[in-house]
């Protein structure tokens, strides 16, 4: 494959993981009593560190919606992102495991549901599409329309 043609495929990437990361925080931002609540179902944090969790998370999403959006610094956006994708696969494996019946609150609600509710199968299939994206940038974060590139010389087109 050319080398534009993977240019092509890394922005749809960056892109898209941007779309998810702006979506989310968005979210997040907007109702933050839910997600404190969605933080607190998966119920492995202090009940100290809930709070500064809920309050913090949709704002690193945002952020790392931000910067990927106008693609400045995607190589560690899209290391910070893979960490906090693990984290949320993480999260859902061990809810899954001990048999909390919640909703992943990754793109708002959260909190407890009925056993026959849950879906977490799909919500790892979605995360690890988006862990894709994510090492994707990572092995090679050139991608078009980039700030990255003008700052190396590149040009942005």
């Amino acid at each position: 494959m050319n080398g534009r043609a993977l240019d092509v495929i890394g922005t749809l990437a960056r892109l898209g993981l941007a779309a998810v990361w702006l979506v989310s925080g968005g979210i997040k931002a907007a109702d933050a009593g839910q997600t404190y609540v969605a933080v607190r179902a998966y119920d492995v944090l202090p009940l100290d560190a809930v709070g500064p969790v809920a309050a913090v998370l949709p704002w690193l999403e945002l952020a790392l919606g931000l910067l990927l959006l106008v693609g400045l610094g995607v190589r560690a956006v899209a290391a910070v992102s893979t960490a906090l994708l693990l984290t949320f696969v993480a999260g859902l494996l061990q809810a899954w495991a001990r048999g909390l019946a919640i909703d992943c609150g990754c793109f708002g609600g959260g909190g407890a549901v009925d056993p026959d509710a849950t879906a977490y199968g799909l919500e790892l299939l979605r995360d690890a599409g988006f862990l894709v994206l994510a090492v994707w940038l990572v092995a090679r974060p050139r991608t078009l329309a980039a700030l990255d590139g003008i700052v190396e010389g590149r040009t942005a087109t």
